[in-house]
């Protein structure tokens, strides 16, 4: 896992935002991060997982890395000097979804340098948040541990993570940062798929991975993968439960982990790609409702 560890301020209004005066709600300060939320739920699965990542020299950066800790994850952290912890503001709305204002700072301060090759060598798998590869030089080091993964035999996986910023230099720059990664797996949501194709179907993500994930809230997911056949595409539904929630922050990195935890565990055994695959979409959906359902505690300070 290499990627983005920061700081979450959530604002959860009680009613609409309203310009110029003040509205009741709530406003917490949590653990974020897309590649920290998924190395976190590994970690509690029972997997062997680490978090690439960079924080600042503060008491933020210290109480986060704390954190992830604590669920048994081993943390390879850069601490930048000059550059504070990234911070994300969340602003939550009644529905349970979420908008997002990035000042990501030492987060994408990581540099391939700072990588040590020794860490990848018993990696299974690499997954990355697009997060990882979308600036400097963050993205340099996202590419670098790509590299030392596949050299080793290592599987890739990616999260498309967000469209807005995956989009900010247009679809063509963003395909072929894609394709640039050639992951083995990657995980999109039904919006970012429309986005990053431009409205074609999500079939089109074949033709940057073998196998696509794409997350559809309640709705469950769809798996799409060309493994088990060679040529034509096998796809298949697999349908989530219902859950509640005033929160879906971080649901579809529990998600991931949750898949990528019962897929490689399934491949490990021997099992045939599409059952695997199965495995993975329900474990997924389990985790991610585990999240769901979960109370997120507030940081506490460094």
């Amino acid at each position: 896992m290499l990627g983005d560890l920061v700081l979450d301020v959530v604002l959860a209004p009680e009613r609409p935002i309203e310009r110029g005066t003040d509205v009741p709600g709530r406003v917490g300060l949590r653990q974020g991060g897309s590649a920290a939320n998924t190395a976190r739920w590994l970690g509690r699965l029972g997997a062997r997982v680490q978090l690439i990542c960079s924080v600042g020299h503060d008491g933020a950066g210290r109480s986060l890395v704390a954190q992830v800790r604590s669920d048994g994850v081993v943390v390879r952290v850069t601490r930048v000097a000059g550059h504070r912890t990234g911070r994300i503001g969340v602003i939550v709305g009644r529905d349970g979804e979420r908008s997002f204002v990035a000042d990501r700072r030492a987060a994408e301060r990581l540099r391939p340098e700072d990588l040590h090759p020794d860490w990848f060598d018993a990696v299974d798998l690499l997954h990355l948040p697009a997060y990882s590869l979308l600036a400097e030089p963050v993205g340099q080091a996202g590419r670098r541990a790509v590299g030392l993964v596949r050299e080793r035999g290592g599987l890739v996986s990616l999260d498309l993570a967000s469209s807005a910023p995956l989009l900010a230099h247009g679809r063509r720059a963003a395909r072929e940062l894609v394709a640039a990664v050639a992951p083995d797996l990657l995980f999109a949501t039904a919006r970012e798929a429309d986005a990053f194709l431009g409205g074609y179907g999500v079939e089109g993500l074949l033709d940057y991975a073998p196998t696509v994930i794409v997350k559809q809230g309640s709705r469950g997911a769809a798996v799409l993968s060309r493994v088990a056949t060679g040529v034509d595409p096998e796809r298949f539904e697999v349908a989530a439960g219902a859950v509640t929630a005033t929160d879906t922050t971080g649901a579809g990195d529990a998600f991931d982990a949750g898949f990528l935890s019962a897929w490689l565990t399934a491949r490990a055994a021997g099992h045939a790609e599409p059952v695997a695959l199965h495995r993975g979409v329900l474990a997924g959906h389990r985790t991610a409702a585990r999240h769901l359902r979960s109370s997120r505690p507030e940081l506490p300070p460094g």
